[in-house]
């Protein structure tokens, strides 16, 4: 029923959680500051990859409207304190050590905190659709798929400055923000719902 709605979160979580790559030499102080954003960023990776998980699960088969209801709206709630968190760990590191640090940095933590307030205002909407109508409830949830890639397009660009070069590599070398990308999109299973 939901497929649409968990293509389009997977897509998000692989956009942030694409920090992956080969560190060759990045300086100390590159390294130092990334250990700082990437150490406690790696539960917040994990809370977004769990909630994605909950919801594919959620989404296959004949499962109940009402379920896939409670399970979206949980994991809207996991992600959008995820993004908060991670806000206020990459607020905390500070500015990067280059050139356009200190703006590629600002520029993702109020997209951050955009994210995070956009997946409270869906699972708001969530909570409100109508799951005694499935038609009007597969709809509702198609109208929230689409919300959700209009998200992800908008953090884009900064996520793109913050991880570009040096920085990006030094993010890539920390256990913290690697190999999260693997796990974070498995691809969308058929949902053969009987709406």
């Amino acid at each position: 029923m939901n497929k649409k709605l968990v293509a389009a979160l997977s897509g998000g979580a692989a956009l942030l959680l694409a920090l992956t790559g080969c560190s060759d030499d990045t300086n100390k102080e590159l390294d130092s500051w990334a250990k700082k954003f990437c150490d406690p960023a790696q539960t917040q990776f994990k809370a977004i990859q769990d909630a994605n998980a909950a919801m594919q699960t959620a989404g296959g088969g004949n499962t109940d409207s009402k379920k896939v209801q409670q399970t979206d709206s949980a994991a809207f709630q996991k992600i959008s304190g995820a993004y908060a968190s991670l806000a206020k760990s990459l607020d905390k590191a500070g500015a990067p050590p280059s050139d356009s640090g200190e703006d590629a940095q600002k520029n993702a933590v109020n997209e951050l905190n955009a994210l995070s307030k956009g997946y409270e205002s869906l699972k708001k909407q969530i909570d409100g659709l109508n799951t005694e109508d499935k038609m009007k409830f597969a709809a509702g949830l198609d109208s929230l798929s689409k919300g959700i890639k209009k998200l992800n397009t908008q953090s884009e660009q900064a996520f793109k400055n913050l991880e570009s070069g040096d920085v990006g590599k030094a993010m890539a070398a920390q256990k913290g923000c690697q190999s999260q990308s693997a796990s974070a999109a498995p691809p969308a299973k058929p949902s053969k719902s009987k709406s």
